[in-house]
């Protein structure tokens, strides 16, 4: 990620208090815990922002948290809001864990601020680190909001100029696939006036992480 891009969301951070509230995630946070086979264990969550409210929802049940955001006046209000998630201030892409090492893992809203030509990348970490019957669930954008089949580019958001990158779903979903995944589900939600793509994958009970 770009150096802008970290400098517009260290700005964000500055009327996040303003805002709070503004995107109201309890309906997609409850239909993804319904689906939850582990109920309790380590969550994963990349592009953390302030903690809100993935990470509050999870640490509430009584889960270990662990978030990653390359802002580090959002780890600032992270450890304001949400003091017992463990942070880590860097770019999702170059964090490391070792295998089978979570029950879930999130990325909220972040995902499409990645070139598409990273992200399986990313994807294929996630699988590794993921323990089996563990599930993800992520945002990801699409013509829907981007009104490209495909879209690497800039739009506005808050008055500020935003990089976004995604392929078109199918694309997507031949990824997931390839790398392992079941693709649990595929929702378009319209939260705050935007519409985005939330898909669930998980990683089959059987595949103990040795080659990925």
């Amino acid at each position: 990620m770009d150096t802008s891009l970290r400098e517009i969301y260290n700005e964000f951070a500055e009327t996040y208090d303003k805002n709070r509230g503004l995107f109201d995630m309890t309906e997609v946070f409850d239909s993804f815990y319904e689906r939850l086979e582990i109920k309790k264990g380590r969550l994963l969550d990349m592009g953390c922002g302030a903690g809100e409210p993935f990470p509050r929802f999870f640490i509430d049940r009584g889960w270990t948290v662990t978030g990653v955001d390359f802002s580090k006046r959002m780890i600032e209000l992270a450890s304001k809001y949400v003091p017992e998630m463990k942070t880590i201030c860097a770019d999702m892409r170059e964090v490391e864990f070792g295998p089978d090492r979570f029950a879930t893992i999130t990325a909220t809203y972040s995902l499409f601020h990645i070139p598409s030509n990273d992200q399986t990348a990313l994807f294929n970490k996630f699988y590794r680190w993921l323990c089996p019957k563990g599930k993800a669930l992520f945002t990801y954008a699409t013509k829907e909001y981007t009104g490209s089949d495909e879209f690497d580019g800039y739009k506005e958001f808050m008055g500020q100029e935003l990089y976004y990158s995604h392929k078109s779903p199918d694309k997507l979903y031949a990824d997931l696939k390839e790398i392992g995944f079941d693709i649990e589900s595929r929702d378009y939600r319209d939260i705050g006036n935007e519409t985005f793509l939330w898909v669930t994958v998980s990683k089959p009970a059987g595949d103990m992480e040795t080659s990925h």
